[in-house]
């Protein structure tokens, strides 16, 4: 409505004209058939209905509660209520997430029914299992749902009081709101539109100005490119490796393939491979076919595959005769799956096309084709929204990456493995991430010259309040150590606070090694504190300053550092992650040349597969069996993410010795699948092939060397400088010549290099 109204839509005080001239309105920029139109009001504008529309609106996550407040003052806060939700009691095997019941399960086991007849304990734990299956375990406030009532609430339903804010919900579910005809809307707090908001933030700081993400051209060749080359890692809803492939193979060039990515990449769609035949046909490898001439109308625009919900009912209508609502129940009831329901939709939608004059063996395809769909489909609405927001977070990658990436960062900085996964990424981007700063980081992640700077609450035992003492101190830049403790609030001055801070490498800008000042930070701080104190409270030392300081009347701190090891594992413990470095780059193309496939990829495979995962081993935990045999479990970690590792009493008698932590090894295995986990169950461990990390080597047409090119290529290398020395072996023809670049152009060979390299000079030109 809101959108309607800002393009001068009139919505007057009467209900037809309003929904009239917003539908209207929707109709006209969609180019949707008029059946939405007729479908609103015959089924939501129709006083006699008993049920209201479930409506659902996405709002940034960090203002859901401000929503739910304003439905509270607006409509009265006896009148709103978040609704609850019950938990059930479900068997653990052997599909907890899935339709199959105990019951089914014991009907489809003959050894567990051989079992039942003729062991009593096991016929009494399957029947009382049986019995309690289904049965309420517990409840909770629902994550979205949201009732308002035109009365009183206590006068409608039973309410109670829940969770740690004491919010009024309700004691009925969702199901039992929508049977009593009231208005249930889902209020859902959507991550990614934090991030957008945080990105414009950023770059407002960054570049002066504030974009309207709302008013971005569809049609931005930048943006498609991104999407083209599924460069898609931090996306909404592009992300997935599975979708990229879908991505590179369909190849999009208008929003409308955005959208119908969205809906296709579906459950339902996937599984008759709806989703390629799509990309397929769009790009001409496969002919465009329709079900029958009168589809193409509705089914043009989707090269003939039946795609969204509405062309679900638009088929109905059309061929099988429905009128609006008719097609609206036949949607709910394939969604719903009720087999009782369906089968009479079946009968009544094939006895349509009949009267509609097509033969009974049409519209027994026709349903063939629309039943496995509408269950998983979504309707066009939804998926063009859903469109929207991925387009608009690519588009912001596209232009403003550290921008963007920094955002991304702010918003899964509380789960590990998606910053570590965001973290490669802007490795490969070229976007430099630098550890938490002093003078330079805020709460949350920043972007200062184009590069990111880690927040100050990533740190362990650093906390927002600190922070914003720390910031409030910081008027003007900290000049040495001995500046900040001069001028921060005596609060942050406690020793764990500090000691995680120089780990984090927070005082690496004021020049200062990081063993140095662990060696004496305790005695400063202590001292000035000491005498700050002193003189708050009005006392002073009858012998001077107490502060110890060297001979040249200064603080000595040693310039003594850790070895790289050392001094990457503090970083890993205090942040949590690698950031400066990581033991893996140096490595990285190796594991992937031994056919290591990245970690966050193997949720997307079969249970069973078999696979080859390289990395870092972070923990090990050793167990016994009864018989007294050694298991072994470790967590695995590389660029991109981490995994469980099992290692049974055979595995770890042949390749124990491998098994320590900070290890980098090559794990080949199988996949054990339970529900959303995902672990490896060992079977051979190797150690990987170390790579030559003392020089970079570059192979070239000699031909190509334009000045352009050179230009280009030592703009590259200038933005990586390191100890590496980089070799260009010119091709021309069947000879060679090598030349060795000046030390001016020595790098610091880490995947973000190679991956500009590669994208500069192609992919077989890094040797």
């Amino acid at each position: 409505i809101r959108y309607a109204h800002n393009q001068g839509i009139r919505t007057g005080p009467g209900r037809g004209s309003a929904a009239g001239s917003i539908v209207s309105y929707c109709l006209n920029i969609t180019s949707l058939d008029p059946l939405a139109y007729g479908m609103i009001f015959e089924r939501f504008l129709n006083p006699g209905r008993k049920e209201m529309p479930d409506i659902d609106m996405d709002f940034d996550e960090r203002y859901r509660s401000d929503v739910i407040r304003y439905a509270a003052e607006k409509y009265g806060s006896d009148h709103v209520a978040q609704i609850v939700t019950f938990s059930t009691i479900k068997g653990k095997q052997p599909d907890p997430d899935g339709d199959e019941t105990i019951k089914d399960f014991y009907n489809n086991a003959s050894g567990l029914r051989q079992a039942y007849d003729e062991e009593p304990e096991v016929k009494e734990v399957v029947d009382a299992a049986i019995g309690l299956e289904g049965l309420r375990r517990q409840d909770s406030i629902h994550a979205a749902a949201v009732v308002i009532a035109p009365e009183p609430l206590t006068d409608i339903l039973p309410i109670q009081r829940k969770g740690e804010g004491a919010e009024v919900v309700t004691q009925y579910d969702g199901h039992w709101i929508e049977s009593l005809g009231l208005l249930k809307m889902d209020f859902l707090g959507l991550r990614n539109l934090s991030t957008i908001e945080r990105c414009l933030e950023l770059i407002e700081l960054s570049h002066g100005e504030r974009i309207d993400i709302d008013s971005i051209p569809l049609d931005d060749e930048k943006t498609f490119e991104l999407i083209r080359r599924a460069d898609t890692v931090g996306v909404f809803q592009l992300e997935g490796n599975s979708m990229r492939s879908l991505i590179r193979a369909l190849q999009p060039d208008t929003f409308d393939h955005i959208v119908a990515v969205n809906a296709l990449f579906r459950p339902g769609p996937m599984g008759l491979n709806m989703h390629y035949a799509y990309a397929d046909r769009k790009n001409g490898r496969a002919e465009v076919e329709y079900p029958h001439p009168a589809t193409k109308p509705f089914l043009e625009s989707t090269y003939g595959i039946i795609t969204y919900q509405e062309q679900v009912m638009q088929l109905a209508r059309d061929m099988a005769g429905y009128s609006m609502a008719e097609a609206d129940n036949l949607r709910k009831a394939m969604g719903k799956k009720i087999k009782s329901v369906m089968a009479a939709e079946k009968e009544k939608f094939i006895a349509g096309c009949v009267e509609q004059g097509h033969p009974e063996t049409l519209g027994q395809e026709l349903w063939d084709a629309v039943e496995p769909f509408a269950g998983y489909g979504f309707n066009l609405s939804h998926s063009a929204c859903y469109a929207y927001v991925a387009y608009q977070t690519a588009y912001l990658k596209a232009h403003y990456g550290a921008e963007y990436m920094a955002a991304l960062l702010t918003s899964t900085k509380k789960d590990k493995d998606r910053t570590a996964i965001y973290l490669n990424e802007c490795r490969l981007m070229g976007v430099d991430v630098l550890v938490p700063d002093v003078n330079e980081s805020y709460v949350d992640f920043t972007v200062v010259d184009g590069k990111i700077r880690f927040g100050l609450s990533a740190v362990r035992n650093v906390g927002e309040a600190v922070v914003e003492k720390i910031v409030e101190a910081r008027d003007e830049p900290f000049s040495d150590f001995i500046d900040f403790v001069e001028r921060v609030d005596l609060d942050v001055l406690n020793r764990r606070t500090l000691e995680s801070m120089i780990k984090a490498g927070a005082f690496d800008g004021l020049g200062l090694s990081r063993k140095g000042l662990l060696e004496r930070f305790e005695e400063i701080t202590e001292a000035i504190a000491m005498r700050r104190r002193n003189e708050e409270a009005g006392q002073f030392s009858l012998f001077g300053s107490v502060e110890p300081a060297s001979e040249n009347g200064h603080w000595d701190i040693s310039d003594t550092e850790w070895s790289k090891e050392v001094k990457l594992g503090f970083e890993k413990e205090m942040l949590g992650l690698y950031v400066s470095d990581h033991p893996l780059l140096a490595v990285a193309s190796s594991l992937k040349a031994s056919g290591a496939v990245s970690i966050p990829s193997l949720l997307e495979m079969s249970d069973g597969a078999s696979v080859t995962v390289g990395g870092l081993i972070t923990t090990v935990n050793r167990k016994y069996t009864k018989k007294g045999d050694l298991m072994m479990f470790c967590q695995v970690e590389d660029l991109e993410g981490s995994i469980e590792a099992a290692c049974f009493t055979r595995t770890v008698s042949e390749f124990g010795q491998l098994i320590n932590e900070d290890a980098i090894v090559l794990m080949k295995g199988r996949l054990d699948h339970r529900g959303d986990d995902v672990k490896l169950i060992v079977k051979e461990i190797v150690q990987p092939k170390t790579v030559d990390v003392d020089t970079v080597r570059l192979k070239v047409p000699a031909h190509r060397m334009s000045a352009d090119l050179v230009g280009r290529l030592k703009s590259v290398l200038g933005n990586h400088p390191g100890s590496a020395a980089v070799f260009l072996e010119l091709q021309n023809g069947s000879g060679h010549k090598t030349l060795k670049l000046s030390d001016e152009f020595r790098v610091e060979p880490r995947s973000a290099l190679y991956a500009e390299l590669g994208e500069l000079l192609g992919p077989k030109a890094v040797v």
